[in-house]
């Protein structure tokens, strides 16, 4: 069954095993997407609310607290029903990242929102310094979990990252990308083995690939409503044939999306995150899911008019993060390209394709 499920082209909650997680998860995005409906703004707030009720509701740390038996496909519900209602809180920096990062390095992590700072560094052996761009709500985070790599290796450890050190950035939609300068004792962080650099991107990735779907359905799902209200020339906008036309456009490039960002999590479910078979399926959606953006987000914005670009309209929570997330831990052509090189890499490239 699909943990991807919802949007306008799909039914709400589909009755299997996960249908109480769904639900949770849409009762709480949709409260606070209300609750937040025409006071979001650039740069977006955390939204303390929401992460505190997450954290009750046991859903800060799903896949990351063993007691929970939670996988890829629990944590795929979850961050793709956030995504639906735009939920300003790092999820998947704190559970899918920090918290499997921390556990694979022994090092425990504080309560609330944590993020990882992943950069390149300089070591003389006493000291590691370093710049970490575009790092997910850093400000909103008491700690932060630097993964850098150094001359000496892939080198871990939880820091507290002084104001000065922290410049202020945001992507376009307005999330914090935080730039952060660090200058750290040596010993304060952990060489660990560089393999799990590489899964920390592919998880990162993944994340993002199983985001953006939730956010296209929830532009999609805007457009529909929109084109059924707005009446012109004596009719709704949805009776028009080349309105039809867009429509089922959108619909088509986000199944396609959808049916790679589904490969991915089913086949993280199976092999774990560390398996090159999840690699492969990770960077399959991650182009599939990137290219997809473009066309959904192109066709939400023309359907809606003026309208839709307004801040007053919520449409930009979800075309703007969509767009937005296709940079986060390597682009659509990074992938691509990566993808070639499988294939040709590949004694036969339909092995590579069928492995899944």
């Amino acid at each position: 069954m699909s943990a991807l499920v919802g949007g306008v082209f799909g039914s709400d909650i589909q009755e299997d095993d996960d249908a109480e997680l769904r639900q949770l998860v849409d009762d709480l995005g949709r409260l606070a997407f209300d609750a937040r409906l025409g006071r979001r703004d650039v740069p977006d707030q955390f939204d303390a609310d929401l992460w505190r009720i997450l954290e009750d509701a046991g859903l800060t740390r799903l896949t990351s607290t063993p007691d929970l038996a939670a996988g890829p496909r629990e944590l795929a519900i979850t961050l793709y029903g956030l995504a639906r209602h735009a939920g300003a809180v790092p999820l998947a920096e704190t559970d899918a990242l920090a918290g499997w990062l921390g556990s694979q390095a022994g090092i425990e992590l504080p309560d609330g929102p944590v993020t990882v700072a992943i950069g390149d560094a300089d070591t003389d052996g006493h000291q590691v310094t370093g710049t970490a761009r575009s790092v997910p709500w850093a400000r909103s985070c008491a700690e932060t979990l630097l993964a850098v790599r150094a001359t000496d290796g892939l080198r871990v450890g939880l820091v507290e990252v002084p104001p000065g050190s922290l410049q202020e950035v945001h992507n376009l939609a307005g999330e914090p990308r935080d730039t952060i300068t660090f200058d750290v004792p040596a010993d304060q962080l952990r060489i660990v083995d560089p393999a799990l650099g590489d899964e920390l991107v592919r998880r990162g990735a993944w994340s993002r690939c199983v985001q953006i779907v939730g956010a296209l359905d929830a532009a999609a799902a805007l457009s529909v409503k929109h084109t059924r209200e707005r009446i012109q020339f004596g009719r709704p906008l949805s009776a028009f044939q080349a309105v039809q036309q867009s429509l089922a456009g959108m619909a088509g490039e986000i199944e396609r999306a959808r049916a790679a960002a589904e490969l991915a999590v089913t086949t993280a479910e199976a092999h774990g995150f560390d398996s090159p078979t999840t690699d492969y399926a990770v960077t399959v959606a991650k182009v599939a899911v990137g290219r997809a953006v473009g066309p959904v987000t192109t066709g939400a914005h023309q359907l809606h008019g003026a309208i839709g670009v307004t801040r007053e309209h919520p449409l930009w929570l979800f075309t703007l993060r969509a767009q937005s997330w296709t940079e986060d831990y390597g682009t659509t052509a990074h992938y691509a390209r990566r993808l070639g090189r499988m294939a040709l890499a590949a004694e036969d490239p339909w092995d590579l394709v069928t492995a899944t």
